[in-house]
């Protein structure tokens, strides 16, 4: 009996050198946990009611759910920049792809993790969970980005 190992797509990138197949595979994970907490928020929030628009009273509230997302975008930011200052610095840029992606990855995890608590705990409030969903979005991985990201910091 012969065993032989399937390969995925995501595994053979990780084992190229073709820059593109690695922000590939980045992109894609980017895309299922947009469109995961985007499904989850149409689902749950009801956002099909259009209700999440209405105007609600401002109360003190309000500004704890702001602080909420404020405060996921600026530590989202920090410990993306931390990870991306721990990597050598003498590694090529092919080889800084893992770093990236898990800087990326801690990233929208907070943020994603910020627009969960906004929904499960108060659902009236769900326009700053969705502006979180959008600034995820934009935040979209490319070679690019990545070049630039590096050089801001030094690396």
């Amino acid at each position: 009996m012969c065993l032989t190992i399937e390969t995925t797509p995501f595994i053979i990138a990780y084992f190229t050198n073709d820059m593109k197949e690695k922000i590939k595979v980045i992109k894609i994970i980017h895309l299922a946990l947009v469109s995961g907490v985007t499904l989850i928020y149409v689902v749950l929030g009801n956002l099909h009611t259009f209700n999440f628009l209405r105007i609600l009273k401002t109360e003190s509230s309000a500004f704890t759910y702001l602080l909420v997302a404020v405060a996921a975008i600026l530590l989202g930011n920090f410990l993306y920049k931390q990870q991306l200052k721990n990597t050598k610095d003498n590694l090529t840029l092919e080889e800084k792809v893992v770093p990236y992606q898990t800087a990326l990855l801690t990233r929208w995890v907070i943020l994603e993790g910020a627009a969960f608590i906004i929904l499960f705990i108060e659902k009236e409030w769900l326009i700053i969970g969705l502006f979180l969903i959008v600034y995820m979005a934009f935040l979209r991985p490319s070679e690019e980005r990545m070049k630039r990201d590096f050089q801001a910091i030094g690396k």
